[in-house]
């Protein structure tokens, strides 16, 4: 018989200690995210499930902190040069990729160049722009053709499409194309080798992301991952969710129908919160490009059918988490402006249909039928546009598959789509220039593409326009011209919760939900 010296020796000759050592237990992160991961690329679409993955896995090298105000993320410093023309900006010292690469200045060049073919903001900053160089390993230059006062606001972008920081080699890829490599400039990597759509998506932190030293504060500030994985988990159905939230099978359930709070309120293993600081909202998101939409007394039809207060109620019923707010902007934007808006009145809304030579056409609604505001608001639209006289045809689908089908330009009848209710953050809706909604270039507006050479006109003369009350004036201008285009309808303001175990922690206040800071006990 050996001695128990001599088993030990060998043990530990063969490597095998570690085996019967006390093992340091992984930290997992496991969310019910609103919806599935479809693709990764979040310059070639504004999904925001594709957004939220972009926060995982990138940096920027602005972000907004709690109270909106633009920090420098991946830059050491920036300076603007005294004509307002040039811009210099010089990374941090020792970004790394998560392959372990060294962040360059040709890294942000390119990744910049790529995101501003897509982006609305970035198209107006594109458009304006003389040069983008680069100046030597850390630092590279902006140069305007004329002052524009938006650059810093283009730079820290909160929501789609956020300009990322890629690898020059990824970044490369043409705009139109959709990337497939997730190496990234953030604190997690994504663990493409698990990530089963329809089903998981698996990040873990990177051993290679230095984070800012300033506390977390919004987007801003440091970015610690604190758990060693993050798991989302698709659940579509919200019960099943629920369930898994109660029996601790899952740590962070966002966007909880309303109705689940009661149940919720008395448990004192969970915890609720607002979802982001801004809210969303609700939009009727018209294809101006094929009938019936293409037809402007449809869409005016449309402006006076939608009641805000009624599609707000059938889904919460609670005041504090809807708002009917009579304008493009978000109530809380310093744009807000009640300037032209139409009140609901079904008998108007019906004689516009009447008028304009409605033939009939289908309206194609692409209905996203996992719980949650689109799917009730997709139902009461339905309702409400056969009320009006319109025909209408409801496709029942999850939100990635209505993210795939929106890119079709087609008619209905070769497969095509009317419009789609969707409930953009509300970092999304709130200036002209960035405004998801409202851009009307044509094929590079948002899907729906509304086309109006008096929208972009404002648009531009509010970007170049310095004065706060001239710009006030510009955004009710655009009201006016959009209220008589109606490029989309808002249908109400909602503010979404998620539910949180009670031992998790240090969840972000931000304008959109992110998962670095956590800590899970």
């Amino acid at each position: 018989m050996r001695s128990p010296n001599g088993i030990f020796a060998v043990m530990m000759a063969a490597g095998w200690l570690g085996a019967i050592s006390p093992a340091v237990a992984e930290t997992v992160l496991k969310i019910r995210p609103f919806g599935d991961l479809k693709q990764i690329d979040p310059v070639i679409t504004s999904d925001y499930m594709v957004r939220n993955h972009g926060y995982m896995v990138y940096d920027t090298l602005f972000s907004l902190d709690e109270k909106l105000v633009a920090q420098p993320q991946m830059l050491e410093s920036f300076a603007i040069g005294s004509d307002q023309l040039t811009y210099t900006f010089t990374l941090r010292g020792g970004l790394t990729f998560s392959n372990g690469q060294p962040v360059t200045a040709e890294d942000a060049v390119v990744s910049l160049k790529r995101w501003w073919q897509r982006d609305g903001l970035g198209q107006q900053l594109a458009s304006v722009s003389d040069s983008l160089t680069v100046r030597d390993e850390k630092s590279f230059e902006l140069k305007l053709k004329r002052p524009w006062g938006l650059v810093i606001e283009a730079l820290s972008k909160p929501s789609s499409n956020v300009p990322f920081i890629m690898p020059k080699g990824i970044a490369a890829t043409p705009a139109d194309t959709a990337i497939t490599d997730a190496t990234g400039s953030g604190p997690f990597i994504m663990k493409k080798d698990e990530w089963v759509p329809g089903s998981k998506v698996v990040y873990v932190k990177s051993p290679s992301y230095k984070s800012r030293a300033e506390p977390a504060s919004g987007l801003a500030g440091g970015k610690l991952a604190k758990v060693d994985r993050v798991e989302w988990h698709y659940i579509p159905d919200a019960q099943t969710a629920l369930n898994a939230l109660q029996a601790g099978e899952i740590d962070i359930f966002e966007e909880v129908p309303p109705d689940f709070l009661p149940t919720l309120a008395g448990n004192p293993d969970i915890k609720t919160m607002p979802q982001d600081t801004l809210g969303m909202q609700m939009v009727f998101r018209m294809n101006i490009s094929v009938p019936p939409f293409n037809n402007p007394k449809v869409r005016q039809a449309i402006s006076y059918m939608i009641d805000q207060d009624k599609f707000a109620r059938a889904y919460v019923s609670d005041p504090k988490l809807y708002k009917s707010c009579p304008s493009f902007y978000m109530c809380s934007s310093p744009y807000f402006t009640a300037a032209g808006w139409t009140k609901p009145d079904i008998e108007k809304a019906k004689k516009l249909i009447a008028d304009s030579g409605y033939d009939g056409t289908p309206v194609v609604v692409l209905h996203a039928t996992e719980s949650g505001p689109t799917n009730t608001f997709s139902l009461v639209a339905e309702q409400m546009m056969r009320q009006i006289g319109l025909k209408v045809e409801p496709q029942a689908m999850d939100w990635g598959t209505l993210v795939g089908r929106r890119a079709s330009k087609e008619t209905v009848d070769k497969g095509g789509w009317s419009l789609f209710m969707s409930g953009p953050t509300g970092a999304d809706m709130f200036e002209p220039v960035g405004h998801l909604g409202l851009r009307a270039n044509c094929d590079k507006a948002w899907f729906g593409w509304p086309c109006d050479e008096q929208i972009e006109k404002l648009r531009n003369e509010f970007a170049l326009a310095t004065d706060p009350e001239q710009k006030k004036k510009i955004a009710a201008d655009l009201q006016l011209r959009a209220v008589d285009y109606v490029p989309y309808w808002p249908a109400a303001q909602l503010y979404l919760v998620r539910a949180v175990r009670s031992n998790v922690d240090g969840l972000v206040k931000g304008a959109v939900p992110v998962y670095w800071n956590i800590t899970k006990k």
